[in-house]
């Protein structure tokens, strides 16, 4: 344990976002999310919920403010604007942390190409579906 660092970034996730550079993109997806096929890098978190694991890493890692959209979440299906539950609660928690920065919706072709070229694949244990953010990690200024 850890002073002031939330114990779900157990020493694998807090390792995977100390080695991530610039530009890197880490995907934290649902209990349903085919993470072993689609990761270069897998971190499991079973039996813990999307939006704590999402919560814990804002809260140490930096988002990136060199390109216009850093924060993106999956759809339901095809429907780009529909906000699921789980939805609202991941723009509410990125809001938290980056209140400045929006989450872009993107469609299954564009999301999962973009999981699968991410640093790392976070799977988590939740179980509502399109559960899914992926963060572009930014830098610490001087």
């Amino acid at each position: 344990m850890l002073k002031g660092i939330d114990p779900i970034l157990n020493p694998e996730l807090l390792a995977t976002l100390r080695a991530m550079g610039h530009g890197d993109e880490i995907a934290i997806v649902d209990g349903n999310y085919p993470g072993l096929e689609h990761a270069r890098r897998l971190v499991r978190l079973d039996g813990v919920p999307l939006i704590p694991v999402l919560n814990a890493i804002l809260s140490v890692l930096p988002i990136d403010d060199f390109v216009p959209e850093a924060i993106f979440r999956s759809t339901f299906k095809a429907e780009r604007d529909r906000l699921e539950p789980v939805h609202s609660e991941i723009i509410a928690c990125c809001a938290a942390h980056e209140p400045e920065r929006t989450v872009t919706p993107l469609l299954g072709p564009d999301f999962y190409p973009r999981v699968r070229a991410a640093h790392t694949v976070v799977q988590t244990g939740e179980p509502r579906l399109y559960a899914n953010v992926i963060l572009r990690k930014g830098v610490i200024y001087p």
